[in-house]
């Protein structure tokens, strides 16, 4: 029997793991549910997940609005560990860090057999290689080892700390919500609208770190 683990990421209980749980598992808002989620735009039994000749699988149970898994409505579905499961304004990834970083790993072996001409011309076709694929690729197994918060901070240092990763984290969400999964393509496609934000995200980034390391430089309006 598999033990899994979702995180919040967006909605009102962001922020929380429900981890090593057992098949099956329901969500809603209802007392009863493995995950009971605060969020008024879920059903009281809203989707469930279950196990399933080796399958883990994902059932929307005549929800109100819907489940959707990669920005794809759906009412039955297989999960893959990495998966984004939207249920109201709630959104959860679906997996440990180690799972989803292996999951990335067989993304990068399978990039890297089609890069060096090892596949034939079926699974040619399920990739769409661009300049630094694997390379992109490899980088995602760091993203889960982020420094230390600092500690002994005082409660105004705190809350402009949150602020800002409120800023970041609300405009990432952003990208995520603009973002096309090409799952046959292990490929996410986004608009030019949603490039840009992502580009004037990352050098706002760079210019926060500059100014962090030089107190005379000031962060452009």
């Amino acid at each position: 029997m598999s033990r899994l683990t979702l995180r919040v990421v967006q909605g009102a209980d962001r922020g929380k793991v429900f981890s090593d749980m057992k098949t099956p598992i329901s969500i809603g808002r209802e007392e009863g549910n493995t995950i009971q989620l605060n969020d008024e735009r879920i059903s009281r039994f809203h989707c469930k997940i279950q196990e399933d000749n080796e399958h883990l699988v994902l059932t929307d149970l005549e929800s109100t609005n819907g489940t959707r898994v990669n920005g794809q409505d759906c009412q039955l579905r297989i999960l893959r560990y990495g998966d984004i499961i939207s249920v109201g304004r709630t959104m959860l990834l679906f997996g440990t860090h180690e799972q989803i970083n292996s999951r990335v790993q067989d993304s990068l072996t399978a990039v890297e057999k089609v890069g060096g001409k090892t596949a034939d011309e079926d699974d040619l076709a399920d990739f769409d290689l661009g300049p630094g694929v694997a390379e992109s690729v490899r980088a995602l197994r760091d993203l889960n080892q982020p420094p230390p918060l600092p500690d002994r901070l005082s409660p105004s240092q705190a809350a402009q700390l949150a602020e800002l990763f409120e800023y970041f984290h609300a405009r990432v969400g952003e990208v995520i919500d603009g973002a096309q999964h090409n799952e046959k393509r292990a490929k996410i496609d986004v608009d030019l609208a949603t490039w840009q934000l992502m580009l004037q995200m990352y050098s706002r980034l760079a210019e926060l770190i500059r100014g962090i390391a030089d107190p005379d430089f000031r962060l452009p309006g």
